[in-house]
């Protein structure tokens, strides 16, 4: 397991490093996912890499590099893997390769009536790295996937009901 004064060392070095600047970020969030990953994989198989217990469930089987767009940019992680049980880090989703809060930011933009070709812009200025009209459009169905399980929820019953609305004229 990780003992607590690397654990200590790594968490100064990772806030010494936010304190020096911004430029910084997207190296620092990948160093604290990829630890954060290791140590979630350790528990599960309740014994550090070459760690022999009586309570080990299962053997680390390295990692598998994976490139992943988040809001600080590019990130390179080290996707911890497993033998013999199945395991997926909680921090990332399986198979998305881009943050979920960023994709729904494309897709409500998107929403509000951003072209595609705009939007994807955007992400390349913003993220450094380009993505399609389409996988703009997979975004925005996401989002409309969201919106109409919003609408289609289950309602508790009211005794009253009151209803407003204000008409804004919109080109």
């Amino acid at each position: 397991m990780i003992s607590e004064a690397t654990n200590k060392h790594f968490i100064e070095e990772i806030l010494e490093k936010f304190i020096l600047g911004s430029e910084h970020a997207p190296r620092i969030l990948e160093k604290l996912l990829n630890q954060v990953m290791l140590a979630e994989r350790e528990s599960v198989l309740c014994a550090a890499p070459y760690e022999r217990t009586e309570n080990r469930t299962g053997s680390a089987n390295g990692f598998k590099d994976r490139k992943y767009l988040s809001k600080a940019g590019d990130l390179s992680l080290r996707v911890p893997q497993t033998r013999d049980i199945p395991f997926y880090p909680s921090c990332l989703e399986k198979g998305e390769r881009t943050e979920r809060a960023l994709m729904l930011t494309f897709a409500e933009a998107y929403v509000l009536g951003v072209s595609t070709r705009k939007v994807g812009k955007l992400v390349e200025e913003l993220c450094g790295r380009s993505i399609s009209s389409t996988t703009v459009s997979e975004y925005a169905k996401l989002l409309d996937k969201e919106v109409l399980a919003f609408k289609e929820r289950p309602l508790k019953a009211y005794k009253y009901l009151y209803l407003d609305a204000q008409y804004e004229k919109v080109r």
